[in-house]
């Protein structure tokens, strides 16, 4: 495979990019496909547990979020054959800002020629959590196909 490693990055690494890592750990191991998964934040000040309201729906869809901490990205994440996805084009913009080695990155919806971001439901009902993710686990699975065809073409 081109990429030897995802890392999935939101805000503060609690709900969208802790499950797009999730689902791509789950979906790779169906397709028996080896290839590192991780996800960060760019705004972590202290490690918090997963979204609780995302540990609910995960569960619902046999993923077990619940000994999730968040971790901060740092420079040593960025390599050749890692890519960022980040869940906003904000997030990407602030990647390149904040660390000079950064490349690889892109949004989930860019990488997938699409535009948008995904947004996190923060303070939403548990259907809005739903929602999302749904829309996630379709597009992190599109990613990974899209991955592995790039990997069978190479």
């Amino acid at each position: 495979m081109k990429y030897n490693k995802i890392i999935f990055v939101s805000l503060d690494n609690t709900y969208t990019s802790v499950v797009a890592e999730h689902i791509a750990l789950k979906y790779l191991k169906e397709k028996k496909e080896n290839i590192s998964v991780a996800s960060r934040g760019i705004v972590v000040l202290f490690e918090e547990p997963a979204n609780p309201k995302g540990i609910a729906i995960a569960k619902s869809k046999d993923i077990n979020l619940e000994e999730h901490k968040s971790r901060v990205l740092e420079e040593n994440d960025f390599d050749m054959d890692v890519i960022m996805i980040a869940m906003t084009q904000k997030i990407k913009s602030d990647i390149y800002d904040l660390f000079k080695n950064a490349l690889n990155v892109y949004t989930l919806k860019e990488f997938l020629g699409g535009f948008g971001d995904i947004e996190t439901p923060y303070g939403k009902s548990l259907s809005e959590y739903s929602n999302s993710f749904f829309e996630i686990e379709k597009l992190t699975k599109d990613l990974i196909d899209k991955l592995i065809i790039m990997e069978d073409e190479l």
